[in-house]
């Protein structure tokens, strides 16, 4: 009987006789807010514990010989299709066209509904080869000579024909696509550079008359993991009366997104700075949108992790406890405020 007796005597949680439990509407009403609060708590409490978050960290790029996907959503509202054309130069120069790129371009009326597609792959290349060729001409002497070696045919005049067509229709483009560059420092950009200068000359009449506003829907250098956020998606540029080439300076960051089923998505991440550069007449380049790239060495490794199970039984032992701490003393004060004010004699109340 002593150790029984002793062991009741560490008893923490006394209890008292029924005859002694007094229950009260108020305090039914402070259980039921106490209930539905914990409740409330637990569930929050939960989610956040079957929620994962993100830890970041950096190291040195180690990556070589691997490939840059660039992927393109632009529409220019006031370029056909025929005269745009897209490139992509690295720090050595090589044109890049000649790679297994995918790219299409979408014709749209004035309304910016698609009204036809053409494929642009091969083609590119082929436009710059033709416009060097037709620039190491430039030099001779012999006008008649020179308009037949820039492809002043038939076939020519017809496309001058049909683009000028296009252009008093208010036709536009949308370009979409992946390019697949080597990952080293460089630009692609569309333009009209793929135009033989003199057919160019004689589409727009100058450089001023080259509109290249845009919208860049989508612009990415890999698969999107989740809180990713693109700073040129969206992007709206409009010129009136004027014109002249744009120029948006990148900073590509090469990242890993590891997943907690372990899977990993390599992509990349950027940073951008824009200007634009207006033109008159007297400039003999053509405007263009140029996107200059550039890859940082450090790479960024983001880790999706979940919270242990220990914390989650931390946290909702502290938040249920609390609650039902709080709401003991409310019922005790509600209690003793009932019973004050159900007094008969107000004067011994104030007394």
């Amino acid at each position: 009987m002593g150790l029984k007796q002793a062991i009741k005597s560490i008893d923490a949680f006394p209890r008292a006789e029924d005859h002694l439990l007094q229950k009260t509407q108020s305090g039914a009403f402070v259980s039921i807010v106490g209930l539905v609060i914990m409740a409330s708590l637990f569930l929050h409490e939960l989610g956040y514990y079957l929620t994962t978050y993100t830890v970041h960290q950096m190291s040195v790029d180690l990556k070589r010989g691997e490939t840059l996907p660039i992927h393109i959503n632009m529409t220019f509202p006031s370029l056909p299709c025929d005269v745009l054309s897209v490139d992509a130069i690295d720090m050595s120069g090589k044109h890049e066209v000649d790679l297994d790129t995918n790219i299409w371009k979408l014709r749209l009326n004035n309304h910016g509904h698609i009204i036809g597609t053409e494929y642009l792959s091969d083609l590119v290349e082929k436009e710059h080869a033709a416009h060097n060729h037709d620039d190491e001409k430039e030099h001779h002497d012999d006008l008649d000579q020179k308009l037949h070696a820039l492809g002043f045919d038939k076939a020519a005049e017809n496309m001058i024909k049909k683009v000028k067509q296009a252009l008093t229709n208010g036709e536009g483009c949308r370009v979409y696509g992946v390019l697949d560059v080597q990952r080293v420092a460089g630009n692609f950009h569309i333009s009209v550079h793929g135009l033989n200068i003199y057919v160019a000359q004689m589409i727009f009449g100058g450089v001023t008359q080259v509109n290249v506003s845009h919208i860049i829907h989508d612009l990415s250098f890999g698969p999107k993991y989740p809180g990713i956020h693109n700073p040129l998606d969206g992007t709206l540029r409009i010129l009136h009366d004027t014109s002249g080439t744009f120029k948006y300076y990148i900073k590509i960051v090469p990242t890993e997104y590891r997943y907690i089923s372990k899977e990993v998505l390599p992509t990349n991440q950027f940073s951008v700075t824009e200007y634009f550069s207006p033109m008159n007449e007297f400039h003999r380049t053509w405007p263009a949108v140029y996107f200059l790239y550039d890859l940082s060495p450090i790479t960024v490794t983001i880790k999706e992790e979940r919270r242990s199970f220990l914390h989650f039984i931390t946290r909702l032992c502290a938040v249920l406890g609390g609650t039902f701490a709080l709401t003991g003393m409310l019922d005790r004060w509600m209690y003793r405020l009932l019973e004050v004010l159900s007094k008969p004699n107000p004067r011994g109340i104030l007394q």
